[in-house]
């Protein structure tokens, strides 16, 4: 599998973030000394990153017996301790931000899709319908695909032509960014 895209997006570390869910009650019921517990109601700092990763290839661990670790989507996310609602919402608001200054995909889609394949990621990671047309002048204006001389098999209509990313072109555009709005 190739390597997945991480990114740091934001610091998280504001004062007394933490007081409504490590309390004296919530000490007890952990069978934590208050002594001990003291760590627990300071201060903490959280490093927030994102990955873009294709998830039908990457299955979750469990750490300890009793977890359930799964891919949820992320507007199925339950109810969060601390701030983490707000770390996953930022790191949403960022990654879409980040679409007009980078391209996304090399790590989401197999190594030959069609421009469908590609609108439909980005459709999804925005949350919203792109117009068919814009978005292929768009994408095509960036220059990091090709096309190649095949199309996509067994589909029910006309056989849409297959794309590649030119790696060298996509991570020059990485380096340097792009302007584009979506």
């Amino acid at each position: 599998m190739k390597a997945f895209f991480l990114r740091q997006f934001a610091t998280f570390g504001k004062v007394k973030r933490n007081d409504q869910h490590f309390d004296k009650k919530t000490l007890e019921y952990l069978q934590i000394d208050e002594e001990k517990g003291k760590w627990l109601t300071r201060r903490f700092v959280t490093i927030g990153y994102y990955a873009l990763v294709d998830f039908s290839k990457i299955i979750p661990n469990p750490t300890g017996r009793h977890e359930i670790v799964e891919w949820i989507d992320h507007k199925e996310v339950p109810e969060l301790i601390l701030d983490h609602r707000e770390i996953l919402d930022k790191a949403l608001d960022t990654l879409r931000a980040e679409l007009n200054l980078m391209p996304v995909g090399f790590n989401l889609l197999p190594e030959k899709f069609t421009i469908p394949e590609l609108q439909k990621l980005y459709e999804t990671i925005l949350d919203k319908k792109l117009d068919r047309r814009n978005f292929l002048r768009k994408i095509t204006n960036i220059g990091i695909l090709t096309k190649l001389d095949e199309k996509k098999s067994n589909v029910a209509h006309k056989a849409p032509n297959l794309y590649s990313f030119d790696k060298e072109k996509y991570d020059e555009v990485l380096k340097n960014g792009l302007n584009q709005g979506w």
